[in-house]
């Protein structure tokens, strides 16, 4: 996905980028050397510290801070938002507040790249699933959406060995401009 955010608004002048959920930095960093002025939070002091640590060694610039995703709300705007593979710890009454706030904090022109997971009856759950995860129904990420020009739309089962053991996950993927 973060391929797709440089393809679709590439820094070709100044963007301000929001990866929310950033783990160990790695998509940070790479919107930062590739020209995005970039901020970047997730939970964990040791995540945030490896994420450091990661920009560091690519001599980038990335503005990260702590914040839980649960709590934290935009009060300035971005050209891009971007969220991977944390929509899950969203509890469901929490949704369409914070995908408000997500939408109304984007310049006009600019784009939110989200993906959730997918709860499908066919797919045994995950071996590795924590309790604090709640799965997205399908479909439900796209309507979040529906005033916005989809980009890219989609929804894909793909092969997972997290935890050391195999297993899949189904994922809705969105890239959406805002009006």
């Amino acid at each position: 996905m973060a391929y797709d955010v440089l393809r679709l608004m590439p820094p070709d002048r100044p963007l301000r980028l929001l990866d929310i959920g950033c783990g160990e930095g790695q998509n940070a960093v790479f919107f930062a050397k590739n020209g995005y002025r970039v901020s970047a939070f997730d939970l964990t002091k040791s995540g945030i510290n490896k994420a450091k640590a990661h920009a560091e060694r690519h001599r980038v610039q990335v503005d990260f801070f702590t914040a839980d995703l649960l709590s934290f709300r935009l009060e300035e705007r971005f050209d891009v938002i971007f969220c991977s593979s944390v929509l899950h710890y969203l509890p469901p009454e929490l949704r369409e507040e914070i995908f408000a706030n997500l939408r109304e904090h984007t310049s006009v022109g600019g784009l939110n790249a989200v993906n959730a997971f997918v709860r499908k009856p066919f797919i045994p759950v995950a071996p590795d699933k924590e309790g604090a995860e709640t799965h997205f129904k399908a479909g439900k990420l796209f309507g979040y959406y529906t005033d916005w020009e989809f980009l890219i739309c989609k929804e894909e089962i793909f092969d997972c060995g997290s935890g050391g053991v195999p297993h899949k996950h189904c994922m809705d993927s969105l890239c959406a401009r805002k009006p």
